[in-house]
């Protein structure tokens, strides 16, 4: 059976180049840093090089829980520096009262605005005075010149060591559910307040993640532990199944990221 078999047809093209990768690094002793992996990608990377030998990985994306981190692929002998991870990290600031205003879709918006594609870029800190960001070293000088304004704000872009991010402490408004099932677009279409209609289109446009696997069925059934993302909405997770009342429906406690 192919390896692709194990994995939905979109991330197959990722898959074929995770497999590239690990033949070069097993056959050829070469070294291959990819750019930022969300964390659906690298469990597919791990679980790929299982199935290989005399091959490890180190990951890095600034800090030890970053969310997006960058994955050097290298022979097992080898103990590579943090520096050869390839990050750069900068702060972001301005005088603008709007500045606290700015949302991480802002930032988010501004950074692809520069002509970067997403996987140049780590996670965003926003903090109430000031924002942090991490970056592959490789467009660090590009980003400097470009990025001078975020959502018409203008800002300044101060470069600092790693060691000096403060990573945000994610805050989850606690909340219960009761829902009939535990389908995706039930569960979604109750945490966000949306009807079945409204949530429909959406899922099957491949907007819904589950633990960052795009999820294009709404029958999909999500489980406790289970972290969910509906674009333009926004990412909850399941914290705990309550059980089940005298109807037959599931209560679950939830945390919606504020």
């Amino acid at each position: 059976m192919s390896w692709l078999e194990h994995f939905r047809q979109e991330e197959r093209p990722f898959v074929e180049r995770v497999l590239d990768w690990l033949d070069g690094v097993e056959y050829q002793h070469t070294k291959k840093l990819t750019d930022f992996l969300d964390p659906r990608q690298i469990h597919i990377v791990k679980t790929l090089i299982g199935k290989v030998d005399h091959v490890k990985m180190t990951v890095s994306g600034g800090f030890l829980e970053a969310e997006r981190s960058r994955v050097l692929l290298h022979q097992d002998y080898y103990e590579p520096e943090l520096d050869e991870l390839g990050l750069a990290s900068f702060q972001i600031t301005s005088r603008a009262p709007a500045f606290q205003k700015l949302k991480h879709k802002d930032y988010l918006g501004s950074l692809i605005g520069t002509g970067l594609k997403r996987d140049k870029f780590g996670d965003i800190h926003l903090h109430s005075d000031f924002v942090q960001l991490v970056v592959a070293r490789e467009v660090a000088d590009y980003l400097r010149l470009h990025l001078n304004q975020v959502h018409h704000v203008s800002v300044s872009l101060d470069p600092i060591d790693i060691s000096e991010l403060t990573p945000v402490v994610h805050e989850w408004k606690t909340m219960n559910i009761t829902v009939p099932s535990s389908r995706a677009d039930v569960v979604a279409g109750e945490v966000f307040r949306l009807s079945r209609s409204k949530i429909l289109t959406p899922i099957r446009a491949g907007h819904l993640k589950v633990n960052w696997m795009v999820v294009d069925s709404p029958s999909f059934s999500v489980k406790e532990g289970d972290i969910v993302s509906l674009r333009g909405f926004g990412r909850f997770k399941i914290l705990q199944e309550e059980g089940i009342t005298k109807k037959g429906n599931i209560r679950l406690e939830v945390g919606l990221l504020l």
